[in-house]
């Protein structure tokens, strides 16, 4: 079997193998080995330069892979989009509670200049502690 043969196999398979394990770090590997693969299809190369090709690319493609990255996004931050939304009071106790917001129950905090809600008030999402949502009635 050729030398280019092996490099395209073996990208090939990294890519499979990427589809039944994701985790986005085994294709580019495998299209460094698939790049490499060509090179040596289209030159004669010697096997210390397929190295150094493959490692060239397989760092070009992780430097890519790195910069796509999406940055993770945290549920309970309110960056996440909860600071703004509605809610809707289920039981409080005092200040502390639980609220229902979207298709979820969350526990709740009302801040110190707010009045306790009753069971089904509306309830606005002023900001995230943790993952208690700090929550004040809708005007």
């Amino acid at each position: 079997m050729t030398g280019w043969a092996i490099w395209l196999m073996v990208g090939m398979g990294l890519l499979i193998l990427e589809m039944l394990v994701p985790g986005v770090f085994l294709m580019w590997i495998g299209l460094a080995c698939v790049g490499t693969g060509l090179a040596v299809l289209t030159l004669p190369l010697d096997f210390a330069v397929q190295v150094v090709i493959f490692a060239v690319l397989a760092t070009l493609a992780l430097t890519l892979g790195l910069r796509l990255r999406k940055p993770v996004t945290r549920l309970n931050t309110q960056t996440a989009g909860l600071a703004g939304r509605s809610a809707i009071a289920l039981t409080f106790a005092g200040r502390e509670g639980r609220v229902r917001l979207g298709d979820s129950d969350w526990s709740a905090r009302v801040p110190s200049d707010a009045e306790p809600p009753e069971p089904g008030d509306r309830l606005v999402v002023e900001g995230v502690d943790g993952t208690v949502l700090v929550v004040r009635r809708r005007d």
